[in-house]
């Protein structure tokens, strides 16, 4: 009912990074995807990351059209196709001092700097949120990127740092979010003498609100997480009941579903409604373990992986949200001594018609990727 492809190989290693970005482009000719000559260490400032196209209609040749250092190994470089301009993509860079987003068209080779780095971008392409990755390489090492000091690293939760809005036709942006505010939003005893950041921003359909995490250290080398949902320019914040937040797609405009925790029902995926206490669990006794959840387009259909087992294979899962069905698509080894900043997520990746699923994994020793078509699965569904 399924077949695993694998479209890139050694030596040199090739990965995309997160879950919730678009790798294909609007014809789904094209994939984007990173080069690199190691998956042993954290990057270096020095370290470059070749980005190429990958034609599936070639053979998956690979076509290097741009550079970066800016990019770590679970999020990339925040790689994607920018929503409204088919032939345009977007990546991350340090550029002399600064985190930088870079706009480059794959025709002309033209390129764009904008003077901050994008995390999320909304769906028509007219914003992006940023954040402070280098607050985020120190705070979360694997998601920020190295090479610069936070000029806030001594501010437990700055008032002038946080989550920034900016405009992608002019590059101007303002912080609309601050670190400082979360914090003193309703303390709790665990916030004080601790530092504080903001993780995993994401837009909603519409492009009128969106999610984010305020994650601050517990002192025991993890940290403690609230979910909150704002509009816009940051106004009308609004702190969930789920607890302990962790991965999240948008359903729709108003619904979230996302791993967390509730005293009555324990850990689990939960469908959350926006603005509201409302929440119902996902997949009980099924979808046990944490993952990266993603809805095929417009469909009920979404897939998650989940982290290594005890005979450290990572399982790829298909689950029907009406239907309350599920398949275990495939197991995935993952070498035990990558672990920490170094594991491969599958970060499963949805083409654009909802046929097939990109993944990273390791392949006879090399971080590669792989299509799962699950075409037949798809369309098989009622």
């Amino acid at each position: 009912m399924h077949k695993v492809t694998q479209i890139t190989h050694g030596p040199k290693h090739h990965f995309f990074g997160y879950y919730d970005k678009w790798q294909w482009d609007e014809s789904q000719r094209y994939l984007l995807t990173l080069e690199v000559d190691f998956a042993d260490r954290s990057p270096r400032p020095t370290d470059v990351a070749q980005v190429c196209l990958i034609d599936v209609q070639d053979n998956c040749q690979l076509h290097p059209i741009s550079k970066t250092r800016a990019w770590c190994w679970q999020q990339g470089s925040m790689l994607q196709w920018v929503p409204g301009s088919p032939r345009t993509i977007v990546h991350n860079d340090l550029i002399g001092d600064r985190f930088v987003s870079v706009f480059v068209d794959i025709d002309t080779g033209a390129r764009r700097v904008l003077p901050r780095p994008i995390y999320t971008i909304s769906h028509d392409g007219r914003y992006a949120l940023s954040l402070n990755f280098a607050r985020l390489a120190v705070t979360r090492p694997g998601y920020g990127y190295n090479g610069l000091i936070d000029q806030w690293n001594d501010e437990l939760h700055p008032a002038e740092d946080g989550i920034y809005l900016m405009d992608l036709a002019t590059g101007e942006h303002r912080l609309i979010v601050s670190i400082d505010q979360l914090a003193r939003s309703n303390p709790e005893a665990s916030m004080a003498g601790v530092k504080h950041w903001v993780n995993h921003l994401l837009f909603s359909p519409d492009g009128k609100r969106f999610i984010f995490l305020h994650r601050w250290d517990n002192q025991k080398g993890l940290f403690h997480t609230r979910l909150y949902t704002a509009s816009l320019d940051g106004s009308e914040l609004f702190c969930s009941r789920l607890q302990r937040g962790s991965h999240f797609i948008w359903y729709d405009n108003t619904r979230i579903l996302i791993w967390g925790y509730t005293e009555d029902q324990g850990y689990g995926y939960y469908l959350i409604e926006d603005q509201t206490d409302h929440m119902e669990l996902v997949g009980k006794g099924v979808l046990t373990r944490d993952g990266h959840c993603n809805f095929a387009p417009g469909s009920d259909w979404f897939v998650t992986d989940e982290y290594p087992d005890a005979n450290n294979m990572r399982p790829l899962i298909l689950y029907h949200l009406r239907e309350k069905t599920h398949r275990v698509l495939e197991r995935f080894y993952s070498p035990p001594e990558k672990k920490g900043e170094l594991r491969c997520d599958l970060h499963p990746r949805w083409s654009r018609d909802g046929r097939y699923i990109c993944i990273d994994t390791f392949c006879e020793g090399t971080r590669q990727m792989c299509l799962v078509d699950v075409g037949a699965i798809i369309e098989g569904s009622s």
